[in-house]
């Protein structure tokens, strides 16, 4: 199933598109372990013919599952593209494909997702990262030479070169 429109439809007048497009027919690739798609997408839009092209203007939601980059805390992240304006033009080099009279928008309303998805997710933007308690035991195995590493180099500035 895809987001797409009818061109004889649309013709004879203006259509509403409702409803909800499911992650998988998005086709959407995050590869960012910090960001998965949870919901489905949801979609308000108003689809008219204009200038040789399709205008489509409404709202798209969807829910994120994120980790926080800095403390790797779960929460949730909406994504609201509010309001959203799409061209898609029908003549030139840059026409989309009409596929028995249909024009899909997916790949219009993907491209604005990819665009939108937090870069670094933070749960709060004042996030102070890992607890000062965790950053503690790992300061202390990095803090300073053991005796044992101490005596290997002293065993090595020894040699003569």
């Amino acid at each position: 199933m895809s987001l797409s429109v009818n061109l004889r439809h649309l013709e004879a007048h203006d259509l509403r598109l409702q409803g909800e497009l499911p992650v998988k027919d998005l086709d959407i690739e995050t590869r960012d372990d910090m960001i998965a798609l949870a919901d489905p997408l949801r979609y308000d839009l108003e689809v008219e013919l204009l200038d040789g092209g399709i205008l489509a203007q409404g709202e798209l939601h969807l829910r994120l599952d994120c980790k926080c980059v800095r403390c790797l805390k779960p929460f949730d992240h909406r994504l609201d593209l509010e309001p959203w304006t799409c061209h898609v033009p029908l003549r030139d080099e840059d026409a989309a494909p009409v596929v028995n009279d249909r024009v899909d928008l997916t790949p219009f309303v993907r491209e604005d997702i990819l665009l939108a998805l937090p870069q670094h997710p933070l749960c709060e933007p004042d996030c102070q990262g890992l607890p000062i308690a965790d950053l503690g035991q790992a300061s202390k195995s990095a803090a300073g030479p053991t005796e044992a590493s101490s005596q290997t180099w002293a065993e090595l500035n020894k040699l003569k070169f």
